[in-house]
């Protein structure tokens, strides 16, 4: 590690739990974030200002004037760009020894398999049951982390599910399908308060340096966040032996 990379990371490779060793294993990491939009934006800024090495951005939207009050990687000359493009702009900014990449396509079938296969860990940061069950299935098959997380209105969640731990549960262990279609709420029908998705963001891009980093301990279960209340929840989550998705029944 050359000297200006010393001193860019000096913070967190001062923590014993980190060190040179955490650090190297972040600049060799490669992670793949799902939705460019409220959560997308933190993670982004996080993960390459903490020296990820390779973070690979996938949205098909575009910013829009709506999206400025929560989506901290986009700004106004950005309306009408596309958000992927937008945020790898806004993170190369930050920190230009990253190795940021956009995927300008809603990731399915193949090509979704494909990028969480390439990836070390992938985030889920888009707001569709749909999509999440998609980036599920395919970080089982490919046997990579996922790191979870959602916010709607005054209240979020994260979840961390690693295929790697035979006991961790998936995304279709704690929400099940049931064939009933995407009914996902989105902060378009419903609104979401700015900082919550930024509160929500910032705990999976915590997430996602421990897990590359190896330091501490990933989390367990389900967190939920009442902003309202400013209180925390945490919830068990025991792997499902009859999941479609991973289990064994």
């Amino acid at each position: 590690m050359q000297d200006q990379a010393l001193l860019r990371y000096s913070r967190q490779i001062m923590l014993p739990e980190v060190d040179i060793d955490g650090q190297e294993r972040l600049l060799a990491a490669r992670a793949l974030i799902i939705g460019g939009g409220g959560l997308g934006s933190p993670v982004a800024l996080y993960l390459a200002a903490a020296g990820v090495g390779q973070v690979t951005i996938a949205d098909a939207d575009e910013v829009e004037l709506s999206n400025l009050q929560r989506q901290i990687a986009h700004r106004e000359d950005d309306i009408g760009r596309n958000k992927a493009e937008s945020a790898v702009a806004a993170a190369a900014a930050l920190n230009p020894h990253c190795e940021l990449s956009a995927l300008p396509v809603e990731l399915q079938g193949d090509a979704l398999l494909e990028a969480v296969t390439n990836a070390d860990l992938v985030l889920d940061c888009t707001d569709r049951f749909s999509s999440r069950y998609a980036i599920n299935a395919a970080c089982r098959k490919a046997g990579k982390p996922l790191v979870s997380g959602a916010a709607i209105r005054f209240s979020g969640q994260l979840a961390v599910f690693d295929s790697r731990d035979a006991q961790s549960p998936c995304y279709a262990c704690l929400y099940p399908p049931d064939g009933s279609g995407d009914e996902a709420l989105s902060c378009a029908e419903s609104g979401v308060i700015a900082p919550l998705v930024g509160l929500i963001g910032s705990f999976q891009a915590l997430e996602a340096i421990k897990l590359l980093s190896g330091a501490g301990k990933v989390h367990q279960g389900l967190s939920t966040f009442d902003g309202l209340s400013g209180q925390w929840r945490h919830f068990r989550v025991m792997r499902d032996p009859a999941c479609l998705v991973c289990g064994v029944a």
